[in-house]
């Protein structure tokens, strides 16, 4: 900018000394030769100036182009950092089913295992009344004939000693075996025949109320309600499970299915802190790696403040 300045000053110079020298008269020969120099340097002087503002065109052109290409690859690393974005997304939308699915396989061991349970409880049961045989086998039952000699007292006595010995095996006989009763229920859960499932289930729930499969079975009646869609008589069942059953297996599930029914009910709040308790309570679980994915989808802090 400086040269540019410059010679704008030496010709605007030149001009000058050319208009006064016009203006002058006519002097001798050699005037007119210093006119002809000074001439041809305003030439000159006029060729650099034009191949000054050529240069400057050029680089300004360069310049420019520069800029477009810094604004084109700007425009190339937006879209590259959307399609980042967008895979990024897509990547924990499939761990997220990923997640999804692991939970829904562990949900299926845990029913494998609570049927195994009951196959052991099955053959625990048979091998102690096997052993009840053999004990009766190895001790048999003193002979009844004696009081009956006695033809007044004799018929008493057996219906005094006699008959309660024969009521009792029929009220134990009455209640359903546990153990199949409970499979029975599981194979009909499984089938989808809920209404016939949910009696069995209560069945093992009313004859066997201590039984850690009547927890279980509570479970399983929650689960057909929530099913259905019936939210009230799920949510009682799961409180059942965890009031009465807290150490069964299937607690954190129950509390799980709490927590979610009550967010169908529009009940968020007490949905919310029902999943914050079981990520509390049991946080190793699957369960509660569940409650945390539903709480971060709904923009809700794990941890209040």
């Amino acid at each position: 900018m400086n040269t540019v300045r410059i010679l704008r000053n030496r010709l605007s110079a030149v001009l000058v000394m050319a208009a006064i020298l016009g203006v002058m008269p006519a002097r001798a020969h050699a005037a007119s030769k210093e006119i002809i120099q000074l001439q041809t340097q305003v030439q000159q002087l006029l060729d650099m100036v034009q191949r000054l503002q050529s240069t400057m065109d050029t680089r300004f052109a360069v310049l420019q182009n520069l800029a477009q290409q810094t604004a084109d690859q700007a425009v190339q690393m937006g879209a590259a950092v959307n399609t980042l974005q967008q895979k990024l997304n897509a990547e924990n939308e499939e761990i997220n089913g990923k997640l999804d699915t692991n939970s829904g396989q562990v949900q299926s061991l845990n029913d494998s295992v609570d049927e195994l349970k009951t196959r052991i409880a099955k053959l625990e049961k048979s091998l102690q009344s096997m052993q009840n045989q053999l004990q009766n086998v190895q001790n048999p039952p003193l002979p009844a004939s004696a009081p009956s000699a006695m033809p007044g007292t004799g018929e008493g006595t057996p219906g005094a000693g006699g008959t309660p010995e024969a009521g009792a095996t029929p009220s134990t006989s009455q209640n359903p075996p546990l153990a199949q009763t409970f499979q029975s229920a599981m194979s009909d859960y499984n089938a989808g025949k809920y209404k016939l499932a949910a009696g069995e289930f209560q069945d093992v729930v009313r004859y066997y109320p201590l039984d850690n499969l009547a927890g279980t079975a509570q479970f399983y009646i929650g689960e057909i309600a929530y099913r259905e869609q019936n939210y009230d008589d799920a949510i009682k069942a799961y409180n059942a499970v965890l009031e009465g059953f807290s150490g069964n297996s299937k607690a954190p599930a129950a509390q799980l299915h709490k927590g979610l029914a009550l967010i169908h009910m529009n009940r968020r709040e007490a949905g919310i802190q029902e999943l914050r308790s079981l990520i509390r309570r049991y946080p190793q679980t699957p369960e509660a790696a569940q409650a945390r994915s539903k709480l971060n989808g709904m923009g809700v802090r794990i941890n209040p403040r």
